[in-house]
């Protein structure tokens, strides 16, 4: 018989914000209902020692078997049995591990930590919300545009968008952006950006999975196509506002905002 605090009687009514998918379990956050643990028997357990109660969770991340939430109260990491702050306690949008360092998008700026202190690196005085780290290029979303710091030659451009960019990701070669009007904004790879509305669908945000870009959206969840030289949506599952997804084993775990966890077979 399952506890109240396994798993609440009204789970399926959370708006849920973020889904990570480990090796044999599914983390998944909502908005103003805190994080939960989903096993393979479908048992939910919360995940809520250590974390301030009054915490929005922005975004879950899970790397190297580590579990981070991005919070409004600053960075968190699981260790097992509690949350522990991570180094960051102001508002954190993003968080990825590459290599040896750590990387926040923050309410103030891009933040990176290489040993055991986290320091400001780009955007300070930018509320960043994404960011891309590639060999040449350190790309981010902020909320006017986006901002592009190239190593080799030691510079950045910044593309004034006048718009909040909440998710970056690239396709075939093109830097691809959501808005916070609910816009897919596309590179021409020459400085410019196209803002570009599909119909009636509000996106939310675009996530790059294994080889494949998919489209989070109002309407439903879509994969991004590029036929006869434009990019266009195809649509996975339709009828449920789809805030984020995870991959792991041949499925798409789906967090939505009315329709709880759901699962898609790829």
């Amino acid at each position: 018989m399952q506890t109240e605090t396994s798993k609440p009687w009204n789970w399926m009514l959370f708006p849920f914000s973020s889904v990570k998918a480990g090796p044999d379990c599914l983390f998944a956050a909502s908005v103003g209902h805190g994080i939960y643990q989903i096993d393979a028997q479908s048992n939910w357990k919360k995940l809520d020692h250590g974390m301030e109660e009054q915490a929005n969770v922005n975004r879950l991340q899970l790397q190297h078997e580590l579990l981070h939430a991005c919070t409004s109260s600053g960075l968190y990491e699981w260790n097992g049995d509690a949350w522990e702050n991570d180094g960051l306690t102001i508002p954190c949008y993003q968080y990825r591990k590459i290599g040896g360092s750590s990387y926040a998008a923050t309410e103030y700026g891009l933040w990176s930590k290489a040993s055991s202190r986290w320091e400001q690196i780009a955007c300070n005085e930018k509320r960043v919300y994404d960011f891309i780290n590639l060999p040449q290029y350190l790309i981010i979303a902020h909320d006017s545009g986006v901002s592009l710091y190239d190593r080799f030659m030691d510079d950045w451009a910044h593309f004034e968008l006048e718009t909040s960019v909440t998710s970056l990701v690239v396709f075939k070669g093109h830097l691809i952006g959501t808005s916070e009007q609910g816009e897919l904004l596309i590179g021409d790879k020459k400085g410019r950006f196209d803002r570009v509305r599909f119909g009636k669908p509000f996106i939310f945000s675009v996530l790059a999975k294994g080889n494949d870009i998919y489209v989070c959206t109002d309407r439903g969840l879509f994969q991004l196509a590029y036929i006869c030289s434009q990019v266009t949506l195809l649509s996975v599952k339709l009828g449920c506002p789809v805030t984020d997804i995870d991959m792991q084993g041949g499925n798409l775990y789906l967090a939505t905002l009315f329709q709880g966890i759901q699962t898609v077979s790829i």
